[in-house]
Protein backbone atom coordinates (compact mmCIF):
# COMPACT_ATOMS: atom_id res chain seq x y z
CA UNK A 1 0.00 0.00 0.00
CA UNK A 2 1.09 3.52 -1.15
CA UNK A 3 1.88 5.85 2.32
CA UNK A 4 1.87 9.67 2.30
CA UNK A 5 5.12 10.84 4.04
CA UNK A 6 5.62 13.57 5.98
CA UNK A 7 8.22 16.16 5.58
CA UNK A 8 9.87 18.92 7.57
CA UNK A 9 11.37 21.96 7.36
CA UNK A 10 14.80 19.81 7.70
CA UNK A 11 13.84 17.31 5.31
CA UNK A 12 12.30 19.52 2.40
CA UNK A 13 15.33 19.92 0.65
CA UNK A 14 16.55 16.16 0.31
CA UNK A 15 13.13 14.91 -0.12
CA UNK A 16 11.53 17.04 -2.46
CA UNK A 17 13.89 19.43 -4.23
CA UNK A 18 16.75 16.71 -4.91
CA UNK A 19 13.72 14.01 -5.48
CA UNK A 20 13.76 12.40 -8.94
CA UNK A 21 10.40 12.84 -10.35
CA UNK A 22 6.95 14.61 -9.97
CA UNK A 23 5.89 14.88 -6.47
CA UNK A 24 2.89 16.66 -4.65
CA UNK A 25 3.68 18.68 -1.74
CA UNK A 26 0.12 19.04 0.59
CA UNK A 27 0.58 22.05 3.10
CA UNK A 28 -1.67 21.53 5.90
CA UNK A 29 -2.48 21.95 9.53
CA UNK A 30 -3.99 19.95 12.69
CA UNK A 31 -7.09 22.22 12.76
CA UNK A 32 -8.25 22.40 8.71
CA UNK A 33 -10.81 20.74 8.10
CA UNK A 34 -10.80 20.97 4.56
CA UNK A 35 -7.02 19.26 4.76
CA UNK A 36 -8.50 16.44 6.97
CA UNK A 37 -11.13 15.98 4.03
CA UNK A 38 -8.38 15.69 1.41
CA UNK A 39 -6.63 12.96 3.35
CA UNK A 40 -8.30 10.53 2.00
CA UNK A 41 -8.65 11.70 -1.56
CA UNK A 42 -4.75 11.95 -1.70
CA UNK A 43 -4.65 8.32 -0.52
CA UNK A 44 -6.33 7.35 -3.29
CA UNK A 45 -4.79 9.42 -6.06
CA UNK A 46 -1.32 7.73 -4.51
CA UNK A 47 -2.29 4.30 -5.51
CA UNK A 48 -3.41 4.90 -8.13
CA UNK A 49 -0.20 6.93 -9.36
CA UNK A 50 1.91 4.98 -7.70
CA UNK A 51 5.64 4.98 -9.69
CA UNK A 52 3.89 7.93 -11.65
CA UNK A 53 3.40 10.48 -8.83
CA UNK A 54 5.04 11.17 -5.21
CA UNK A 55 3.09 12.57 -2.34
CA UNK A 56 4.03 14.25 0.77
CA UNK A 57 2.78 16.16 3.65
CA UNK A 58 3.98 19.04 5.57
CA UNK A 59 2.62 20.74 8.46
CA UNK A 60 2.53 24.66 7.89
CA UNK A 61 2.10 25.36 11.74
CA UNK A 62 5.28 23.40 12.26
CA UNK A 63 7.14 23.76 9.10
CA UNK A 64 6.80 27.57 8.88
CA UNK A 65 10.10 28.16 7.03
CA UNK A 66 8.89 25.90 3.62
CA UNK A 67 5.12 27.38 4.45
CA UNK A 68 6.40 30.88 4.23
CA UNK A 69 8.87 30.10 1.07
CA UNK A 70 5.79 28.90 -1.01
CA UNK A 71 3.28 31.22 -0.16
CA UNK A 72 0.53 28.30 1.34
CA UNK A 73 -1.32 30.87 2.56
CA UNK A 74 -4.78 29.01 2.47
CA UNK A 75 -4.70 25.67 3.30
CA UNK A 76 -5.00 23.02 2.44
CA UNK A 77 -2.16 24.19 -0.47
CA UNK A 78 -0.74 21.83 -2.76
CA UNK A 79 3.09 22.62 -5.25
CA UNK A 80 3.58 20.43 -7.63
CA UNK A 81 7.49 19.83 -7.95
CA UNK A 82 8.86 18.25 -10.86
CA UNK A 83 12.64 16.85 -10.69
CA UNK A 84 13.07 19.50 -7.72
CA UNK A 85 11.40 22.54 -9.51
CA UNK A 86 8.12 24.17 -8.91
CA UNK A 87 5.82 23.53 -11.63
CA UNK A 88 2.39 24.29 -10.35
CA UNK A 89 -0.24 24.94 -7.61
CA UNK A 90 -3.75 23.79 -6.89
CA UNK A 91 -5.44 25.22 -3.52
CA UNK A 92 -8.46 24.00 -1.92
CA UNK A 93 -9.46 20.57 -0.82
CA UNK A 94 -10.89 18.76 -4.03
CA UNK A 95 -12.94 15.72 -4.68
CA UNK A 96 -11.26 12.65 -6.72
CA UNK A 97 -11.93 13.40 -9.95
CA UNK A 98 -11.56 17.01 -9.67
CA UNK A 99 -7.46 16.80 -8.09
CA UNK A 100 -7.29 14.15 -11.01
CA UNK A 101 -8.13 16.88 -13.39
CA UNK A 102 -5.69 19.27 -11.54
CA UNK A 103 -2.70 16.58 -11.48
CA UNK A 104 -3.37 16.06 -15.57
CA UNK A 105 -1.05 18.77 -16.54
CA UNK A 106 1.70 17.24 -14.59
CA UNK A 107 1.81 13.66 -15.04
CA UNK A 108 2.88 12.18 -18.20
Amino acid sequence: MTTIDSVTDASFAAEVLAAPGTTLVEFWAEWCGPCRALTPVLEQVARGREGDLRIVKINADDNPRTAAEYHALALPFMKVFRDGEPVGTIVGAKPKPAMDMALAPYLG
